[in-house]
């Protein structure tokens, strides 16, 4: 096994995990904050982008071009309901949602490949689904829950990072630099008509220094260092990192914020990744065509 490479995505996805930690530092809602984000990833992957190369041999495709602007647009709904759960629930919580999203790919793929679920597909969507029950707790099937609306948001955002997954699957022509760098400026473009720019100028220069490293560090250097290592990595290998980051992100959770999840909370959260686990283990399934590969984006 390439050790490099190995390092390379347990640091991508180690600072991926940090994520939620720098959102909430950074003091921005979360359209204003996946705004900067997506201009700071921008230009960092567009310099990436001419200073490899690879812009030179880049070979456009009609339908390559439109399952990327799809792809982007996901992926821009996919971060700002993710970031709106972190505003309205702990990281820890809003994080295994959103980790549903193997979950809605396994389901959605058997649709479209026209695939017969296996026991590991059934048994992994009832955990998860029986996990979001516990998490969600009997407080928040109540519209009055202060909770309520952040666990929505959370699953909301785990359908578009899954819809992400399958568009971005289908990407294969054009380089990751041109595709990433695409739906940064993509959701750059879409963004500017509903920002409202005047949170901009009560930020402190400290909250200006998250916001920018969230959209460097957490987008740019995290995107070059995933897709540059899992091109040398077995794909079993890719799969179980996936975990890596969810991880990082509860145990900032807990030791930073201080959050403290109660005992049916653990237990659904344990009964996410378990059936996250078992969804892994179904698209390995011989008669299972629909792989969990992971998307061009995060």
């Amino acid at each position: 096994m390439n050790k490099i490479a190995l390092l390379q995505l347990s640091l991508a996805m180690t600072i991926f995990g940090s994520v939620g930690f720098f959102s909430e530092l950074s003091g921005l809602p979360a359209l204003e904050l996946v705004f900067v984000r997506c201009i700071c990833a921008a230009i960092f992957l567009c310099t990436a982008w001419i200073i490899t190369g690879h812009f030179k041999n880049e070979v456009w495709n009609f339908r390559e071009v439109m399952l990327i602007i799809f792809c982007a647009v996901a992926n821009l709904l996919n971060w700002i309901f993710l970031f709106k759960s972190f505003e309205q629930i702990s990281v820890t919580i809003a994080i295994s949602l959103y980790h549903l999203a193997p979950i809605i790919v396994l389901i959605i793929g058997s649709f479209i490949f026209r695939e017969k679920m296996t026991i590991f597909s059934i048994l992994a969507i009832s955990l998860c689904f029986i996990g979001t029950l516990f998490i969600m707790g009997t407080d928040g099937f109540r519209s009055s829950s202060p909770d309520w609306e952040g666990i929505i948001y959370g699953i909301i955002a785990a359908f578009f990072y899954a819809a992400t997954m399958l568009l971005g699957k289908s990407i294969t022509k054009t380089s990751v630099y041109a595709t990433t760098f695409l739906q940064m400026f993509i959701g750059f473009i879409l963004l500017i008509p509903f920002v409202d720019f005047s949170v901009y100028t009560t930020l402190h220069s400290s909250e200006w220094l998250y916001t920018i490293l969230t959209g460097i560090i957490h987008t740019g250097v995290v995107y070059l260092l995933f897709f540059n290592s899992i091109r040398h990595l077995p794909t079993n290998v890719v799969s179980f990192m996936i975990f890596v980051d969810p991880a990082v992100a509860i145990l900032l959770d807990i030791l930073i914020s201080g959050f403290q999840p109660d005992g049916f909370q653990i237990l659904g959260i344990s009964l996410i990744f378990i059936g996250v686990i078992y969804s892994l283990k179904a698209s390995k399934s011989p008669k299972n065509d629909v792989k969990l590969k992971r998307p061009h984006t995060m």
